[in-house]
């Protein structure tokens, strides 16, 4: 088959811009083949380098006496203690979701969780943060079934429990959803496997399913705008088969306890170009690879198409020797696909020969190193507009627009489509703040959360930043864990916009700040540019997903009040409503400054609630909603009513950060009280739970008629 002749138009095509192109050309020396022109496309679009937020991401806190292994590999890995370790890392499959909702999502799963167990590590945990536009919109329903039913289909199949997340709505979303999925596992904290090649001559070994040319370009696409020829872009959708991977799961960590395995490398963006390309560049070799080796499942599949697929369920492994045989029995035993595709070399070459010809030789770290990285102009986004007179509302006409919206309304009809209790270790299933899964064999559990509140970050980038982080953190002390570490998936738009990099630089410094201050370091995450559709730009989205350690059951925070409970406050009375849930859903108002995050009050009020968490019976953080909505959650979750004493506004619905709720007794209560002032923090009883009510201040209505609304909003609206 004859290759294309390379035009501007081509150049332009594969996402290179003309300057690029010329450092493409300094580089080798000659015009590219069609095949090289692909390997360099590959490697410099946005998703594989990371060119316009490397410099950014260089300056996030990363280290700590728990981290093993910060960013840079698959995932990260931090220890727990007694040998083992947990590995995790959250990323996006935002486009291809967009373009083909169900196929997006669940390669998104797949995706996720190959880049966990090719580190050694069995999965015990999933989540997904995921972004959709208004209910009204006309592909919304079509978006959010497709997507919970992706999710659902690949993780339920493969075997791992969905344990939380977020969904949310906003306009800014409407040409541009956003799947940001999560995993977690479980390895020894001594077999940790990582992606550099080591050793001249050794085999480079395929692994897992036949390529096809499903998912070709599919790197170069996601890191481009939408616009209207979104639906000729759906050939670069992956397909993707649960029961593969569920077979590569289990035949790579046979493999790994063979010591069969040198090095190995998921087969993820740009498939087998940026994982031989990588695995070469960590281990400062060269990689020659013959592709008439590869498992096809095609007839006539052309070099380009073979380094470009992004075929799902495939690996990339430098393998001993002396152990093929007993590696291949393996991957045969488990009806997967085992070749030796090629060797690394002592040169640095990226060699790609196919029906005896060569279709690319590239010095290999050139590909990597040597990708453009940008220091993108950046101005200070214009404020929020100021707050002004807030509009009047009843306490509970406020209460009643937030749990009727699609945002604030029950979510159980999402993960009810969701296996959360395979493997039966589950403890927290979703619903109610961060979830919990036990450390299988021990007494030990881990506690998972994903949080950002994106219209903070678009009206304070750096306050905005901070409260992502600051919200995971209490999310998982509010369960009795002790934060350890988090992954970042970064959602922006066009980076190349001065306002848009300053969204991106502002969150960067506010989590980094954040991080530092709670100790709290980024391990692993993904960075998703362009999520813009006809030049409109999503909401800024840097979700954090997180992870916390509870170094015994005894120690969890999972009961629910009791009629009789107090409701205890943990932090100041609420006051601030700029950027808030109510004035968003009861008004339509994204206006004002988005709420303060003092951290060392975030820091001093977690460590507390921890250390006297034994007078918990529950207990949940102050976000979105304010005291008005936790108080409600909480109550709602127990068949019970609740009674504020706050009869304002801004007490009911403020978003003042660094507060918890706490459901206990009366000596426990009093206890909290006097544990509060010993330690210089905020503590007062602020209500009760019971009843058949819920009465804020002199404002009631039935908790049966509030429920109702509460549980039928979602389905109603979208589903």
């Amino acid at each position: 088959m004859k290759e294309p002749r390379i035009t501007q138009d081509l150049i332009a095509a594969h996402g290179l811009k003309p300057d690029e192109y010329d450092r493409l050309l300094g580089i080798i020396g000659r015009e590219p083949t069609f095949t090289e022109l692909g390997v360099f496309s590959a490697m410099w679009n946005e998703h594989c380098s990371y060119k316009s937020s490397k410099k950014w991401l260089r300056t996030l806190h990363t280290t700590g006496p728990q981290v093993i292994c910060g960013p840079g590999e698959n995932a990260g890995v931090v220890d727990i203690g007694d040998g083992q370790a947990v590995i995790f890392k959250m990323e996006s499959h935002n486009h291809p979701s967009y373009i083909e909702p169900h196929q997006g999502a669940a390669t998104g799963v797949g995706g996720i969780l190959r880049d966990v167990f090719t580190m050694g590590a069995r999965p015990i945990a999933a989540m997904d943060s995921l972004s959709f536009g208004v209910p009204d919109h006309p592909k919304t329903s079509h978006l959010v079934k497709g997507v919970v039913e992706g999710i659902g289909s690949y993780g339920n199949a493969f075997g791992v429990p969905n344990v939380g997340g977020e969904v949310r709505f906003h306009r800014a979303y409407n040409g541009n959803c956003l799947v940001n999925a999560f995993a977690a596992g479980l390895a020894d904290a001594d077999k940790i496997f990582y992606s550099a090649a080591s050793g001249v001559g050794m085999p480079v070994v395929y692994l897992g399913a036949k390529t096809g040319r499903d998912g070709v370009g599919g790197a170069t696409m996601a890191s481009a705008e939408f616009d209207d020829t979104i639906e000729e872009k759906r050939p670069t959708v992956q397909v993707g088969d649960p029961f593969t991977e569920k077979r590569l799961l289990e035949a790579c960590l046979e493999l790994m306890a063979s010591d069969s395995v040198i090095s190995i490398q998921d087969m993820g963006a740009a498939g087998l170009t940026c994982s031989a390309v990588e695995m070469g560049d960590k281990g400062g070799l060269g990689i020659k690879l013959q592709l008439d080796d590869v498992p096809q499942r095609e007839a006539h599949m052309t070099a380009y198409e073979m380094m470009l697929s992004e075929s799902q369920e495939r690996m990339l492994m430098v393998l001993k020797p002396e152990k093929e045989a007993e590696a291949r029995a393996i991957f045969e035993k488990w009806d997967l696909d085992f070749a030796i595709i090629g060797e690394t070399i002592a040169e640095d070459r990226f060699l790609i020969l196919h029906g005896n010809e060569v279709k690319a030789d590239l010095p290999l770290s050139k590909l990597s190193s040597s990708a453009p990285e940008y220091d993108r102009p950046w101005v200070e986004p214009a404020p929020a507009p100021a707050l002004g007179e807030v509009p009047a509302i009843g306490a509970i006409a406020g209460l009643r627009a937030l749990i009727g919206s699609v945002n604030h309304a029950h979510k159980a009809w999402v993960w009810e489509q969701y296996d959360t209790q395979v493997g039966a270790d589950t403890l927290v299933t979703p619903g109610l703040g961060a979830g919990v899964v036990r450390v299988h064999g021990t007494d030990k559990a881990l506690a998972f959360t994903s949080d950002v509140t994106p219209r903070y970050v678009r009206a304070n980038p750096f306050e905005g930043g901070k409260q992502a982080v600051a919200e995971a953190w209490r999310n998982l002390t509010a369960k009795g864990a002790l934060p350890l570490a988090a992954t970042d998936n970064l959602n922006f738009g066009n980076p190349e916009k001065p306002e848009i990099m300053g969204q991106f630089v502002g969150a960067i410094k506010g989590i980094d700040a954040a991080c530092r201050a709670l100790d709290f370091p980024i391990v692993s995450g993904n960075v998703s540019l362009y999520n813009e559709t006809d030049g409109k730009g999503i909401l800024p989205t840097p979700t954090i997903g997180a992870v916390g350690l509870l170094a015994s059951t005894a120690d969890l925070i999972a009961g629910r009040p009791a009629a009789g409970d107090r409701a205890v406050l943990i932090g100041a009375e609420g006051s601030h409503l700029g950027q808030s849930a109510l004035l968003a859903e009861a008004f339509g108002m994204e206006t004002g400054d988005a709420p303060h995050v003092d951290l060392a009050a975030e820091r001093k009020h977690g460590d507390f609630l921890r250390a006297n968490r034994k007078l918990a019976k529950a207990a949940t953080d102050l976000s979105d909603g304010g005291l008005a909505l936790a108080a409600f959650e909480m109550a709602e979750a127990a068949g019970l009513g609740v009674t504020l004493e706050a009869d304002t506004i801004p007490a009911l619905f403020g978003e003042d950060q660094a507060r918890y709720l706490v459901a206990t007794d009366a000596a426990g209560a009093e206890a909290l009280i006097a544990a509060g002032k010993a330690a210089g923090v905020p503590v007062a009883v602020v209500g009760s739970f019971g009843g058949t009510e819920v009465r804020f201040g002199s404002d009631a209505a039935p908790l049966a008629d509030l429920s109702a609304l509460y549980r039928g909003a979602f389905e109603e609206a979208v589903a």
